[in-house]
């Protein structure tokens, strides 16, 4: 009986293993397949980075990237989701921008912050990306020319707008050339195996107001050591093996070496964070485009109702509405407004003629595909 057993186990040991070996053959098949079918795709975007050159045209064309995307996702047939199939192509469109020429993006360092997090996933790993320690710093690379696009915090679900960035699209020639949505996630990294090890949390005051419940009831014996950056706090535990931990992004932890000992300790799970992609060029429509705004009304009564009536009129969603005060006029504002469509819909054209008739002051700040929002 236990002979028998035996034979039997090891025919489906021998079957298993049969069926396997051809299973990755024919694997191995595919891959190379597709390896050679991305060096012709590679082959193409090189032609076209050559093309683009002649013409003067941005390598960068995030409208042409939301087209594929669409492309893919009406094709798609599975078992792949929509979403993996898009983190494949990004980093495909990433790899192709690479071979078309070079493209470098500075965002609001340092390096491991969000905005290395939202370049990353709006640019892919092929890019090349450089840290600036400001917000004006951004701002003005890209508008010397040293780099071709920067990348900025706007606004968050949980605190609002970003002042300093807003304060430089009134004054600025860029245009935004997309947006970006990052859910914020933070994770308690260390060299400690466990939790009840940690005597000391480094993290930046803004990552400590995010989890400070989480840290409170997790964490009650540690002491809270505030950074400038939450990059300092990962070096700062890389030299402290026993009892330091920090708080930051998944990418720190990677950075640094750390282990992650848990993931998503911020106390609201659903913040997020948007950015905004700025650069010297335009972007074309795509069908699903949002476009910001800029504009003042003179001080009387009814003024922005006036302005805003507008938009419904011509059937246009407005998005977001913010007032911001003019700093050398005391108690005058100017608004940010975001709405559904492109500039160069013929509705969109009509409703801005119509708003700088009644306006004292008008800017487009930019056209760009509506970015997908995390959940």
């Amino acid at each position: 009986m236990d002979k028998q057993r035996k034979i039997n186990d090891d025919e489906v040991h021998f079957l298993m293993e049969k069926t396997l070996e051809q299973l990755r053959e024919d694997i191995r098949a595919l891959d190379g397949d597709i390896l050679r079918l991305l060096n012709e795709r590679a082959a193409r975007s090189v032609e076209i980075g050559q093309v683009k050159r002649s013409c003067g045209v941005d390598v960068y064309n995030p409208a042409q990237e939301v087209r594929v995307f669409d492309f893919l996702s009406k094709h798609n047939t599975g078992p792949l989701n929509d979403a993996a199939v898009r983190d494949i192509f990004r980093e495909i469109f990433s790899s192709s921008r690479a071979l078309q020429g070079p493209l470098t993006v500075t965002y609001l360092g340092p390096e491991a912050s969000f905005s290395h997090l939202a370049a990353l996933a709006h640019f892919g790993h092929s890019a090349e990306l450089a840290p600036a320690g400001t917000i004006d710093q951004v701002f003005d690379r890209v508008e010397r020319g040293n780099v071709a696009l920067g990348i900025v915090p706007v606004e968050n679900s949980t605190e609002g707008s970003v002042g300093h960035t807003l304060r430089r699209l009134i004054t600025t020639s860029l245009d935004i050339r997309a947006e970006v949505f990052l859910r914020i996630s933070q994770c308690l990294m260390s060299h400690c195996v466990r939790k009840e090890e940690i005597r000391r949390v480094y993290s930046h005051p803004q990552a400590f107001a995010q989890c400070r419940n989480w840290l409170r009831e997790n964490l009650p014996q540690a002491e809270q050591l505030e950074t400038t950056s939450t990059s300092e706090a990962g070096a700062l535990v890389h030299r402290d093996p026993e009892g330091g931990a920090a708080v930051g992004s998944s990418l720190l932890a990677a950075i640094q070496g750390l282990s992650i000992l848990t993931e998503d300790i911020e106390d609201n799970p659903a913040n997020t964070t948007r950015f905004l992609v700025i650069g010297k060029g335009k972007t074309g429509r795509t069908g699903q485009d949002k476009t910001s705004i800029l504009f003042g009304t003179p001080h009387v009564p009814g003024a922005l109702f006036q302005a805003l009536e507008i938009f419904a009129r011509e059937r246009i969603n407005l998005l977001r509405i913010e007032s911001h005060p003019l700093r050398d006029r005391m108690w005058e504002y100017l608004f940010f407004a975001d709405f559904a469509g492109h500039r160069e819909d013929e509705q969109v054209r009509l409703c801005l003629q119509d708003i700088e008739g009644r306006a004292t002051f008008l800017k487009i700040l930019g056209s760009y595909p509506r970015g997908e929002e995390t959940t």
